[in-house]
This record gives structure tokens, C-alpha cells and sequence, in this order.
């Protein structure tokens, strides 16, 4: 932290369990960094409430990015349940576009993302370059076990998401979102019967296509 200075700036989605630990570590350590969180505007209500609930209980500051344009508009622009239609691209305008905008000035950027949630995260360095976002990607966790995650959480009374104690593992936007059965994989309810299983954040060569996706898309079509 005293390389970045206050270029430094933390995520957390406050539906994984893993953004909640980071939280927590910055908070004992009294470290004074800024912390932002994406809203898409379909996330649970439950999340909502636990995002308000947490931020109280720790006494820190949260910025909250929306994207350019409300649900509703983009349903105008782009036609209702894009995230059907079309996955990539309503996740490049709901979360990538915002996360560009919300590093905009920043050197380095805190995730919570493991090795071991996904293929395309196997390989994550604890220290990386984002080109998208032109910033350091910092992971702290990359290397964790679930079993480490669950040991912090359950050591230090770190709150989670309610909807993880509901058959949920990996918790984002609602419409996207299943209960997942024991022994599947914690982001197969993400997206679910497609073979998506990111939005972009941590996967920058599909972020491209989006990006010139959305650039040639007409807005009525």
C-alpha cells in the first residue's frame, strides 16, 4: 500500500465472499483506501441491503458506480433482457464500462479473485498488469483455498451475503444468477446453460470484442 499511495483503490461486489475479507483486512490494518463498488442496477435486493448493512457496521466510505444509462434506458436503446440477447455486451455496459471509469486515475486496483474459482483465473498473479484499465492488478487472495476463505470468515466474524447460506456461491446480477446444487462449481450459477462464466472484469480478451460490439450495434437493434 505505500508504493500506490492513495492510487490505490479496492473493489468489492459484496456478493463474493472473498471482496468481504479484503474489506475486513484494510479495515483492522486501518488502512485508508478507497473503496468502490459497480451497481448494474439488477443486482438482489438482499445484496443492496448487505452492501448498506456492512458499510455501517465498518464505519468506511463507499463509492458507488452506476452505468451511463439505467436499466430502463438501455432497455429503450437496446431492446428489454439484453442479458438474454446478449450477455457480453449488457455486462460490458453495466460493469466493464463503469469499472473503466471508476480506475479512471488510479495506479493499482484491489480484487478478491482466486486461482481456483475458474479456469480462465487459474494462472492470476498476486501482482499484474491490467492493460483495459491501464492500472496494476493487485490479487491478495489469488492463491487461497476455500477452505482458507472459510477459516478467515469464520476466525475474524467476517459478515457474508445472506444469499450464500440460500444454495447461491457465486452471487451478481439477479436475472443471471441460480442456486447452485453441492459439487458443482461455485460460478456455474452465473449465467446459467451458457458457456459464459464471466463479465468481463478478469477477462479483457473477450472485453474487446464487446467493446466493438457495442461500437457497430445500432441503438434500436
Amino acid at each position: 500500500m505505500e508504493i500506490y499511495a492513495d492510487a490505490l483503490t479496492l473493489s468489492v461486489s459484496f456478493g463474493g465472499v472473498e471482496g468481504m475479507i479484503l474489506l475486513d483486512m484494510l479495515w483492522r490494518q486501518g488502512a485508508n483506501v478507497r473503496v468502490f463498488t459497480l451497481d448494474t442496477g439488477l443486482l438482489f435486493g438482499e445484496t443492496v441491503k448487505f452492501r448498506e448493512e456492512v458499510i455501517e457496521r465498518y464505519g468506511m466510505s463507499l463509492e458507488v458506480i452506476y452505468p451511463e444509462l439505467t436499466v430502463a434506458e438501455q432497455g429503450r436503446q437496446f431492446g428489454l433482457q439484453l442479458y438474454k440477447r446478449n450477455p457480453d455486451l449488457c455486462c460490458y455496459m453495466r460493469k466493464v464500462e463503469p469499472q473503466r471509469r471508476a480506475l479512471a486515475g488510479y495506479d493499482a486496483w484491489i480484487t478478491g479473485i482466486r486461482r481456483d474459482q475458474t479456469e480462465l483465473r487459474a494462472n492470476t498473479p498476486v501482482v499484474g498488469w491490467e492493460e483495459h484499465f491501464g492500472v496494476a492488478k493487485i490479487a491478495p487472495l489469488a492463491s487461497w483455498s476455500m477452505d482458507q476463505v472459510g477459516d478467515y470468515v469464520e476466525e475474524h466474524k467476517v459478515p457474508v451475503n445472506p444469499l450464500l447460506q440460500r444454495g447461491y456461491k457465486s452471487i451478481g446480477c439477479e436475472p443471471c444468477t441460480k442456486r447452485v446444487t453441492d459439487g458443482e462449481q461455485s460460478r456455474a450459477g452465473r449465467w446459467a446453460g451458457s458457456e459464459k462464466n464471466e463479465c468481463g472484469l478478469h477477462n479483457m480478451q473477450s472485453t474487446w470484442v464487446m467493446r466493438m460490439s457495442l461500437a457497430k450495434r445500432s441503438p434500436s437493434s
